[in-house]
């Protein structure tokens, strides 16, 4: 019988599982044949002690997945990056659930920004659609050159920079919260965003 996974945002009691979701990231990507934009261990800590960050935990606490959100340009804009699952738990909604916790954990922390997502994956391009995200070309998305240079550590950096940096082997998808105004947010997940939020004295 599978053990209950839970979703946490996480905080700096989680750093210990870092390297492993570096490593689960990489083997992924690997995996996959796809590039991905590498993170360092200090980063993900970062996210981590920020509230920027959410880690799915078994019954054990044993690693099953994990997200993090950043924000650019003066927080008109945000990423949900990183996503990942274990691969002892695929198959098990997993993803879905990260997904809509760090989507609800940017709309509760930055109502007016947009979110937007750079993927290659064709689950992640779904969850995107389903949350109200549309494609869109690379010019709708942040300038901030701070993002672009995360990009640097993929495998397909070399066509980013060929296209002038307007299209590459991932989509663009973005939403955009004027478009979708009083739409619900999964309730649930609010008040457990809120409530984490709220315990750590993380103003929202």
């Amino acid at each position: 019988m599978s053990k209950e996974v839970k979703i946490y945002v996480a905080d700096a009691s989680h750093e210990s599982y870092v390297d492993l979701i570096l490593d689960t990231i990489r083997e992924a990507a690997k995996k996959r044949g796809t590039g991905i934009a590498e993170r360092t261990h200090e980063y993900v800590a970062t996210k981590m002690k920020e509230g920027k960050a959410v880690i799915a935990l078994d019954e054990d606490g044993k690693f099953a997945g994990f997200s993090y959100i950043e924000t650019w340009g003066n927080k008109q804009y945000v990423t949900t990056s990183g996503l990942i699952v274990h691969p002892d738990f695929l198959g098990m909604g997993i993803a879905k659930r990260i997904k809509d916790y760090t989507f609800t954990l940017a709309r509760v922390r930055w109502p007016h920004a947009k979110i937007f997502s750079l993927t290659s994956g064709d689950a992640v391009m779904k969850m995107n659609t389903a949350l109200g995200y549309v494609p869109v070309s690379f010019n709708q998305l942040t300038d901030d050159e701070a993002f672009w240079r995360g990009c640097q550590g993929c495998i397909n950096h070399p066509i980013l920079e060929m296209k002038q940096r307007k299209f590459c082997i991932c989509t663009g998808m973005l939403y955009d919260p004027e478009v979708h105004k009083g739409e619900p947010t999964p309730v649930e997940v609010f008040q457990d965003v809120v409530r984490s939020l709220t315990l750590r004295g993380i103003e929202i």
